[in-house]
């Protein structure tokens, strides 16, 4: 089929923040996707917070038609996100390409993101274009990027290309090297049909909308699909390709990538990465699937208002069906009533999916306190996942606890190796070893326990460098650790939405400041507070908050002291009787500020 020939299917990888939308629009611009009156900045991404931070959350597929030596071509782009909590989004949308544009940033160079990503697209056999963007940059460093890209990756000065994204300088070079570097998706029209379905989203009219990519063969409207994975038969009611608008097409043949809608209402009956072929002729070689990947970071997710557990619900199905990564099930808690228990891939991750939920769901909700999954090993030999304190067994029935480890890699400038050392030493760091990225770039390995880097260490290392290191981690396995519970106390009561699994070592330390904390944020009762920490039956660090005073001796004057002494013992009665009746006034604030702990 001739018309295959012209077509390439690429993405655009990168480290967070170099360029990867910007190129994305100028490439709209410049093969004529949009109209230039309807033009805007990060144009794919099209979610608000998306916008606002500045990042790409989600991996998003367009068409752009594009003449080139007078011939047309079809390219099937794929922007992808940056950040390392989204590397998953990265790794689906490569199972849809032949090609890749590794991007980097002129004025910051190779970063640990960087490297991650190459060596992503290196396992799926791509065709690797580097391209570095933002040589308008006064402080870009074209020399010192192009010697990084020889020494770490092993690229030619000649295979490199600058661009300007943001001025649009060298864009139709790299659309050009696409072209003729990027080789045709390969397939036949006369096989069983084969396509993978690398993404998709809920639309509340047509259900869930499926992003697939054709293998083999060709699909038709009306004609019925079957998934391997789930083992079920849909019809296909409609298909098209984005331009970047949805539009519709008759049909779809292998190499082309589009979206088709089965009239599926139920998110729970898709499995990403499913290969989708003919009923009635069946391929004989499905995809493997994407590798699992398993979440980091798990937090309690509950409405502020009891009666909002049915919308959280609702709205927690609709975006795992954007988001395959997010894992949850129902919780309870005391304090807070019903909600979920997520897992999330890192702590970005679960900020972006908190903030989701509260504007894209109107929902106003309150968060745990973060924890990584702990294996723990019982008395009657029984191992038993911990995704919570409230899950943890009672210390007689422990036999041992294991924690998750990452191999952390942080590239950074020489001069910030100290601090960073001195960083990972405070945190339990293993140093494994260093690196040097051509003549200013270390990369500097460690061992870590997650526990200790999922809440702050990526804020900690930007601050000890200025904004010039990054880090990317891979989880590596659970080792033998010393874990205990800490129980917050307000008048002796729990209250498990404060507690936390903590080292042993550091115990001590955070049980205090969190009592210190919560003394600052609990609103002063018209009783005493007491505020304890406790492992156990014992108490490692207390404070209290004063009650609010009456002066109910203001109208005695004069006369003996024995009647003053008789009104404060009927207010100490009263205060001790409010005490055992009341509830504590917790605001949601402090909620929120525990969990920044």
């Amino acid at each position: 089929m001739e018309a295959i020939k012209q077509i390439r299917n690429f993405c655009i990888i990168a480290h967070i923040d170099h360029g990867k939308s910007t190129l994305a629009d100028r490439f709209l611009e410049v093969t004529g996707a949009v109209d230039k009156r309807k033009m805007s900045e990060q144009m794919l991404d099209s979610m608000e917070l998306e916008r606002e931070r500045g990042i790409t959350i989600k991996a998003k597929a367009v068409r752009l038609n594009f003449l080139y030596r007078e011939e047309q071509y079809i390219l099937n782009l794929i922007d992808t996100p940056g950040h390392v909590d989204f590397s998953y989004e990265v790794a689906k949308s490569l199972k849809g390409c032949e090609g890749a544009i590794l991007l980097v940033d002129a004025s910051q160079g190779i970063e640990a993101q960087t490297v991650a990503n190459f060596y992503l697209a290196l396992e799926g056999n791509l065709k690797i274009i580097p391209v570095l963007n933002k040589i308008d940059l006064p402080s870009a460093d074209r020399r010192r990027c192009i010697e990084q890209l020889s020494e770490i990756f092993g690229f030619k000065e000649d295979e490199i290309s600058s661009v300007s994204a943001k001025e649009g300088s060298g864009v139709l070079d790299v659309l050009g090297r696409v072209i003729e570097e990027i080789p045709p998706p390969q397939g036949e029209v006369n096989k069983p049909l084969k396509a993978v379905l690398f993404d998709s989203l809920y639309d509340p009219y047509k259900g869930v909308i499926l992003f697939l990519r054709i293998f083999d063969g060709k699909i038709n409207v009306g004609d019925s699909v079957f998934f391997m994975h789930q083992k079920k038969t849909y019809k296909v009611e409609e298909l098209g390709v984005f331009l970047p608008h949805a539009q519709k097409r008759n049909s779809l043949s292998y190499g082309e990538v589009g979206y088709i809608c089965c009239n599926i209402k139920n998110p729970q009956e898709i499995d990403m990465a499913d290969t989708i072929t003919s009923p009635d002729a069946p391929t004989n070689e499905p995809f493997e699937g994407y590798k699992k990947m398993p979440p980091m970071v798990f937090c309690g997710i509950f409405p502020t208002a009891p009666k909002d557990y049915p919308l959280l619900r609702n709205a927690i199905e609709k975006l795992r069906l954007s988001d395959a990564s997010l894992v949850y099930e129902p919780d309870n808690l005391g304090s807070l009533g019903y909600g979920f228990r997520c897992g999330f891939l890192g702590l970005l991750h679960m900020e972006i999916v908190q903030e989701r939920l509260e504007r894209e769901y109107n929902l106003d909700l309150i968060l745990t306190s973060p924890n990584v999954m702990y294996k723990v090993k019982k008395k009657d030999g029984d191992i038993i996942s911990v995704e919570s304190p409230q899950q943890l067994p009672e210390p007689s029935n422990i036999e041992e606890i294991e924690e998750p480890f990452v191999k952390a890699t942080i590239v950074t400038p020489p001069e910030g190796m100290d601090p960073l050392c001195d960083l990972a030493k405070s945190r339990r760091g293993e140093f494994i070893q260093m690196d040097y990225l051509g003549k200013d770039r270390l990369s500097i390995v460690f061992n870590l326990p997650l526990g200790e880097i999922v809440v702050d260490f990526y804020d900690k290392i930007k601050s000890l460098t200025r904004g010039y290191a990054s880090l990317d981690y891979e989880f590596i396995g659970y080792r033998k650790t010393d874990v205990v519970k800490i129980d917050i106390l307000l008048n002796k009561k729990p209250m498990e939405a404060f507690s936390l699994l903590v080292h042993k070592d550091k115990a001590e330390v955070k049980a205090r400041s969190m009592v210190d904390r919560l003394r600052e944020l609990i609103p002063r009762q018209m009783y005493e507070v007491n505020i304890q920490a406790a492992i156990g039956a014992r108490i490692i660090a207390s404070g209290r908050r004063a009650p609010l005073k009456k002066n109910v001796t203001a109208k005695c004057y004069g006369g003996d002291v024995s009647r003053k002494r008789k009104l404060w013992e009927k207010q100490k009665k009263g205060k001790k009787k409010l005490k055992q009746i009341g509830n504590i006034s917790v605001p949601p604030e402090a909620f929120l500020e525990i969990l920044r702990m």
